[in-house]
């Protein structure tokens, strides 16, 4: 349509009619007079609604899908990290049952044989004073440790206290070539010392040279006077060789212990001697021995085996 005068005149006239009635529609509320054309509106208009909404639908699932795939992966990345924390404390709590079945077994050494002692863990290892084989310990003169005090742990005998420092403390273990303790044997009583040899078994020399000594016997600490270094009863480990004696004044015993020296993590530093000497109370129980199976043999007679003596007789 061209540009006149009346074009311009039926366009105003056709907005003022527009606003007319927009304002009826409003303040008709639900009785507006346009009600019904507005209802033939969307009864002509809807399927084509229908139709678009359709079309468009797919890219708003899409977009959707999208929106929902990153909250996904958010979601994801959440719940990774909380399986993260949930390894890492799960690892932690395994380290700690760890170290509370090192501590229950501890104390209950310490139980049988009566010792106080002040638990510790070890924070360092090294020859941080000039000693091959040493570690550090948390625990030190505040906590009341001395020097040449006894240091055990769940298996025996760790070391003895060397150097005490306010907080921590230097423990010479007994694998050092110049760690020595008394030991006792197990059941016959025989004396003798045992010495470090770094990652190899302990050097024992026994005092008597006819000992009966056999692979499997057993040795505690014999203790000192004062119980310093060394309190007695602390287990200390088992003979594994026996040297030929060859007619010398003492024989030599070769000892596995029963602490790993490389494995060490809570120990205890004994504060209190035993009233009593423990003796061999606080040797683990000896396993028991493996029963051998009985084999039984069934013998079934022969046909042509004597019954009462007798043979059976051929036919004719």
């Amino acid at each position: 349509m061209r540009d006149t005068r009346e074009s311009r005149l039926l366009l105003v006239l056709l907005i003022a009619i527009a606003f007319a009635l927009i304002t009826v529609d409003i303040r008709g509320g639900e009785d507006s007079p346009v009600d019904g054309a507005r209802q033939a509106a969307a009864t002509v208009f809807g399927p084509i609604e229908d139709g678009v909404s359709a079309a468009v639908d797919p890219v708003g699932n899409a977009v959707s899908a999208i929106r929902d795939s990153g909250e996904r992966h958010d979601r994801i990345a959440e719940l990774e990290k909380e399986n993260a924390a949930l390894k890492a404390k799960l690892g932690s709590d395994d380290r700690n049952r760890s170290r509370l079945a090192q501590l229950d077994k501890m104390l209950k050494i310490a139980g049988s044989g009566q010792y106080g002692i002040k638990g510790a863990e070890v924070i360092a290892i090294g020859a941080a004073q000039g000693f091959s084989w040493t570690i550090t310990i948390d625990a030190g003169a505040n906590d009341g440790l001395k020097r040449d005090m006894t240091v055990l742990n769940g298996d025996g005998l760790v070391g003895r206290v060397t150097t005490v420092g306010p907080n921590t403390a230097t423990v010479l273990l007994a694998s050092d070539p110049d760690f020595t303790v008394g030991t006792r044997m197990e059941g016959n009583d025989e004396l003798g010392f045992a010495s470090g040899q770094g990652d190899g078994p302990l050097r024992v020399e026994l005092l008597n040279g006819k000992a009966q000594i056999k692979k499997g016997d057993r040795l505690v600490t014999f203790g000192s006077q004062a119980d310093k270094p060394f309190v007695p009863g602390v287990p200390v480990g088992v003979v594994n060789r026996v040297d030929p004696s060859g007619g010398d004044l003492t024989r030599t015993l070769y000892v596995t212990p029963y602490v790993s020296f490389t494995k060490l993590d809570i120990v205890g530093v004994v504060v209190e001697a035993p009233k009593e000497d423990p003796r061999d109370t606080v040797l683990p129980a000896k396993p028991k021995p493996t029963p051998t199976p009985t084999v039984t043999v069934t013998v079934t007679p022969s046909a042509q085996a004597p019954v009462d003596g007798q043979y059976p007789q051929e036919e004719q």
